[in-house]
């Protein structure tokens, strides 16, 4: 069964779903994306994630054509054209079709398409047993050059930090900032636990400000577990008792070994699990319906 794909206002075929040539977002990655899960039909923190969407599109000067409710609506709309229950969302918007040139005055009109699919990041295994990664030497972009708070489509640092850690044999590779302080993941949020407090670097370190990262600091609100914002270095990692990452499409994954050093005991941590079992049920029992 082909896929159907939101694009610009229409549900349309996979192999229907194109776009320009002179698009910016393909030109010069001048757009922006939103990622989404939803499980046992319900859209897990569907208007958190939207109302980023529009941010990243007001901090780029990208004037959007939709209301949020328009592009809530569409969103369901996809879900349910695919038949769906469990699955992941991506919502791409870019400048639209221009010239050849960089002015985005240019581009009168912007475009949207939303893919509705399956995902599997990580197989189940790393899930039980624990990620092993590798600190990249490709740095995090710095603030002054563009926030990390902007999903765009320009993601070129993550995906060379992504092959750096695949071809170090590791599924996923730890980014620093320029000063030498934690960022995030290539893809993920970074925590560490040390005696019972769950630490992460605050997003003025270059680490966005996830939505899933959110809901840790909910979870442990609600479980009355202690946690903060401070700058990390690799030092801390290493000698963490426990650590675990944050993504929306890799959920939430423990990390039991960073540049070949065991973190804790090497498996995966009880607070950490506690975590990611509370994780697993609120975003199975909340969310929007479709």
């Amino acid at each position: 069964m082909s896929r159907k794909i939101w694009l610009d206002g229409n549900i349309v075929d996979e192999a229907e779903a194109k776009i320009s040539v002179f698009d910016h977002g393909l030109l010069y990655g001048d757009g922006i994306f939103e990622g989404i899960r939803f499980y046992a039909g319900r859209v897990f923190r569907l208007e958190e994630h939207i109302e980023r969407l529009y941010l990243s599109a007001k901090a780029l000067l990208l004037k959007m054509p939709w209301t949020l409710q328009e592009v809530c609506d569409a969103t369901l709309e996809t879900i349910r054209a695919n038949g769906l229950q469990d699955g992941y969302i991506r919502l791409v918007v870019t400048r639209g079709v221009g010239d050849l040139g960089l002015n985005p005055y240019l581009c009168p009109k912007p475009s949207m398409f939303i893919i509705a699919s399956g995902i599997t990041l990580y197989p189940k295994e790393f899930y039980e047993n624990g990620l092993e990664v590798v600190t990249c030497s490709t740095r995090r972009p710095t603030p002054a050059s563009l926030s990390p708070q902007v999903k765009s489509l320009n993601y070129l640092n993550n995906v060379m930090a992504k092959v750096e850690a695949l071809k170090a044999g590791a599924k996923e590779g730890l980014m620093l900032n320029e000063q030498g302080y934690v960022a995030e993941c290539t893809g993920d949020n970074v925590f560490v636990v040390k005696k019972g407090v769950v630490l992460t670097p605050p997003v003025s370190d270059g680490s966005l400000d996830g939505i899933t990262r959110q809901v840790i600091f909910d979870l442990c609100d609600e479980l009355d577990i202690v946690i903060r914002e401070v700058s990390l270095t690799r030092y801390d990692v290493y000698t963490a008792d426990e650590s675990f990452l944050t993504g929306t499409a890799a959920e939430t994954i423990p990390m039991v070994k960073l540049d070949d050093r065991e973190i804790g005991d090497g498996k995966p941590g009880p607070l950490s699990l506690r975590l990611i079992t509370a994780y697993g049920q609120k975003v199975r029992s909340e969310g929007t319906v479709f």
